[in-house]
C-alpha cells in the first residue's frame, strides 16, 4: 500500500488514507491526490536519525567511519510535510542530506536483527537538514540537527510489502543534481540499525528512523527548491526560505 496523511479541505483535520492510482481513499470518501494538501505521511514521537552510514559522506565531511552505528534526535516539531517550505535559521551554511526513512510499524523494544524487519511499516523520503556551522561546536546536534522545519518526511509511506531495497537515492537542488546514491553502500543495514536502536529504547508506530545520507550533500540557500527522490517512493519537494 502507499500511505499518506492530508488537510481535510473542509474541516482542515488531519486524514489518513491510501493512495489508489490518482485517488486518496479514505474513510471519509476520495479526493484526487493533486487537490490534496499532503502533510507529513507519520506522526513519530521520535526521529532517531543514524550519522556516517555511508563511508564516502564521512570522508567528504572529513570524518572517521564509525565502528557503531552514529546515533541522534530529530524531535517531532521538526517534521514538515511535502511542498512545505524550510526555514533556515541563522547560519551561513545549511546542507540538505537525502535520506531513506524507515518507518516502524508496531511498539517493539530489544528486536534482534534477524526479526528486524517484521516490526517495520514502510518507506518514506526524508531530508536532513543540518547547520555546518552549529554542527561544528553543538557536541551532541541539538541546535545543528532539530530546528524547526529541518526534517521533511514525505511525500507517502510505501509499505515493505510492496517494495525492498537496496534503494537509489537523489537529491537535486533546483532541479540539479547534487545526491546520487544507493542503500547498497550502506555500512550499517536496517537490521542492525533497529537491533542497535531498540536495545536502548522503545520504538513506537509512526517512528522514523532516517538511515544515513549517500556523498553529495551541499548547501541551501533562500529561494531554493530542494527535490528528495528515491525510487519507488517518490518525490519529496519543499522550496526554502
Amino acid at each position: 500500500m502507499r500511505l499518506v496523511r492530508f488537510s481535510d479541505p473542509e474541516s482542515g483535520l488531519p486524514v489518513s488514507g491510501r493512495l489508489e492510482g490518482e485517488l486518496i481513499v479514505s474513510k471519509s470518501g476520495s479526493v484526487h491526490v493533486e487537490r490534496a494538501h499532503l502533510l507529513a505521511p507519520c506522526t513519530p514521537t521520535k526521529i532517531v536519525c543514524v550519522g556516517r552510514n555511508y563511508a564516502a559522506h564521512a570522508v567528504e565531511l572529513g570524518n572517521e567511519v564509525p565502528e557503531r552505528p552514529l546515533l541522534f534526535f530529530k524531535p517531532p516539531s521538526a517534521v514538515i510535510g511535502p511542498n512545505d517550505e524550510i526555514v533556515l535559521p541563522k547560519s551561513n551554511l545549511i546542507h540538505h542530506e537525502a535520506e531513506l526513512a524507515v518507518v516502524i510499524g508496531e511498539r517493539c523494544r530489544n528486536v534482534p536483527a534477524q526479526e528486524a524487519m517484521s516490526v517495520v511499516l514502510g518507506y518514506t523520503c526524508m531530508n536532513d537538514v543540518s547547520d555546518r556551522e552549529a554542527q561544528k561546536w553543538d557536541k551532541n546536534w541539538v541546535r545543528a540537527k532539530g530546528f524547526d522545519t529541518s526534517a521533511p518526511l514525505g511525500p507517502m509511506i510505501v509499505t515493505k510489502d510492496e517494495i525492498e531495497g537496496p534503494f537509489h537515492i537523489m537529491s537535486r537542488v533546483n532541479e540539479e543534481m547534487r545526491q546520487d546514491g544507493n542503500t547498497r553502500d550502506f555500512i550499517f543495514p536496517i537490521p542492525v540499525l533497529i537491533e542497535e536502536i531498540s536495545s536502548y529504547m522503545t520504538l513506537e508506530p509512526g517512528d522514523v528512523i532516517a538511515t544515513g545520507t549517500p556523498a553529495g550533500v551541499g548547501p541551501l540557500v533562500p529561494g531554493d527548491v530542494v527535490e528528495i527522490e528515491i525510487e519507488g517512493i517518490g518525490i519529496l519537494r519543499n522550496s526554502v526560505r
